[in-house]
């Protein structure tokens, strides 16, 4: 499963998912729900990039 990086170097990683956020780990990006924001600055997922 790929990664997903926030502008503020956040990092989504599907193998740990956001478990504080309610997002369990093994959740592909695709299925974090759209209301989701990045834990550490608050940008919305819209505004993550896949990572090489």
């Amino acid at each position: 499963m790929k990664k997903f990086e926030c502008p503020c170097g956040y990092i989504y990683d599907p193998d740990i998912g956001d478990p504080a956020n309610g997002i369990a780990a093994g959740t592909p990006f695709e299925d974090v729900p759209e209301d989701w924001v990045c834990p550490k600055c608050g940008a919305e997922k819209e505004f993550f990039e896949e990572m090489e």
